[in-house]
């Protein structure tokens, strides 16, 4: 009876990593349409996993950031960045686009 236990907890867990990753892929899809389209990051942003080669911001190639100061830096924007929290994208665009930058710079 405690095999089928663990083994049905063993199980549970797989399948709630499953669904942590498919959800993970959906939202670096939707963070890199941001990037690129609705934001339109890459206009200034060099990074790789989306294509971009621009050089008027920093290239995101080259930093390590965390998905918190890449939030920040959006929302409030930075230097010449203008703020994308002022109405130019929903606090859920933000969060979404932090995610895919934090998780696609300095690779």
């Amino acid at each position: 009876m405690k095999i089928g236990k663990f083994l049905l907890m063993v199980f549970y867990l797989f399948i709630f990593n499953i669904q942590n990753l498919l959800a993970d892929e959906v939202k670096m899809a939707k963070g890199l349409e941001i990037f690129n389209e609705t934001a339109g990051c890459a206009g200034c942003h060099a990074l790789n996993a989306a294509g971009s080669v621009a050089n008027i911001g920093p290239n995101l190639d080259t930093v390590s950031l965390t998905e918190e100061l890449v939030k920040e830096m959006v929302t409030y924007g930075l230097g010449v960045m203008p703020a994308y929290g002022e109405g130019i994208l929903t606090e859920e665009e933000i969060d979404i686009v932090s995610f895919y930058v934090a998780n696609s710079a300095g690779k």
